[in-house]
């Protein structure tokens, strides 16, 4: 297929997706963050309140690598299904990301996470993130 792309919407969420876990993996907490809307929001499991901006995130992930050395040190995702409708997408997909921190050493977690996607003109930009684990 010289000469020729296969840009699709779904192509193009699936493609900021990955983009957004490689950055993830990597560890580098502000190039992951770039991937998402100031506006966005965020659900996880291990935090008690829902929240309400990109700029939270970050000031939570800058207190887990304060208080506990938190890093992440891999990720992998399988089984991604992007969803598309319009300017908006959700991505789903099962996540196994390889933690270390100073209280528990290194972890790996089994995860299930969801993400919405809006168009922008600069391409897809997460605005939502839900991570929930895996049931047994």
């Amino acid at each position: 297929m010289t000469g020729t792309t296969n840009n699709t919407p779904t192509t193009d969420v699936l493609r900021a997706a990955a983009a957004l876990v490689s950055d993830f993996a990597s560890g580098d907490s502000t190039a992951y963050s770039s991937h998402f809307d100031p506006d966005a929001t965020f659900v996880f499991y291990t935090h008690p309140e829902r929240l309400e901006t990109r700029a939270a995130y970050e000031d939570l992930w800058s207190s887990w690598r304060e208080e506990d050395d938190f890093a992440v040190l891999g990720c992998a995702s399988r089984n991604g299904i992007a969803q598309v409708n319009g300017e908006t997408a959700v991505f789903i997909h099962d996540v196994e990301t390889r933690v270390s921190t100073r209280s528990g050493g290194e972890e790996t977690l089994h995860e299930r996470e969801t993400i919405v996607f809006a168009q922008r003109d600069s391409g897809w930009v997460a605005i939502h993130e839900h991570l929930s684990p895996v049931a047994s």
